[in-house]
């Protein structure tokens, strides 16, 4: 099918994907990035929210009791005086996130203790209701995922890829790209012509623009392949129900 989504290696389903012709981060760059483990290895990626929020994907779910989440954490070979890590006391899918169609792909995961912010671990800023980046606005995406389309290569370190591009939906929902499946709350930010991309590993990461949490790493068709760009979480579509999530919870 088209997700960035791989059989699990153990006993949960893991949503992967990528990062494609992009350039190694150096520690601090993103403080905002976060990364989920299970059983010791780094499944999915997350976004921090607030001191005691990250937001991910829905395809990324597991049990919060499975889960660690880490923060401040760059390479993921060695414990690192940056990171901070914990299971967290909850994982919240969008009620009609829905597993086929990729729809409402977003989680917010409560911590059980708030994270202690400092200058490797920072809030991203989110966009208001609604005010999601307009086509042309160029976005970065970042992550520990795949980084090579030809042979499974993941890095330790994080990877971003910028000079990324809102696409129009109706560009991306042509016969000859993903023919009318980008639907309401999802987004189109890559390269028609292929080259630049997610990828494996990189699920539910953040993708910024202008220096806002606009998007999160949803779904595609291969990695970097051309007419066929990134689909992403429109976090602008979703702020009214985080807001809500976070305050119920």
């Amino acid at each position: 099918m088209k997700l960035f989504v791989l059989a699990a290696l153990f006993a949960f389903a893991a949503a992967n994907d990528r990062i494609i012709g992009g350039t190694l981060t150096r520690p601090g760059d993103l403080p905002y990035i976060a990364n989920l483990r299970q059983n010791g290895y780094q499944f999915c990626g997350g976004t921090v929210v607030n001191e005691m929020w990250v937001v991910s994907a829905a395809h990324c779910w597991v049990k919060a009791n499975r889960m660690q989440v880490f923060v401040g954490d760059y390479d993921l070979s060695v414990v690192e005086t940056t990171e901070q890590s914990q299971v967290p006391d909850n994982a919240i899918k969008h009620p009609q996130y829905n597993s086929h169609t990729l729809v409402n792909d977003i989680m917010l995961i409560k911590m059980k203790t708030p994270f202690n912010m400092d200058s490797y671990v920072k809030a991203a800023p989110l966009p208001a209701q609604g005010a999601g980046p307009s086509v042309g606005t160029e976005c970065e995406v970042c992550g520990w995922g795949n980084i090579n389309t030809a042979v499974t290569d993941y890095p330790d370190q994080p990877y971003c890829v910028d000079k990324i591009y809102v696409i129009d939906i109706d560009v991306c929902n042509q016969a000859n790209s993903y023919d009318g499946e980008i639907l309401d709350g999802m987004i189109c930010i890559g390269d028609m012509a292929g080259g630049r991309d997610s990828c494996q590993g990189d699920s539910g990461g953040p993708v910024t623009c202008q220096g806002i949490l606009q998007g999160i790493v949803s779904w595609g068709y291969g990695c970097a392949v051309k007419n066929y760009p990134g689909v992403y979480t429109e976090v602008a579509y979703f702020r009214n129900w985080m807001d809500t999530t976070m305050a119920n919870n």
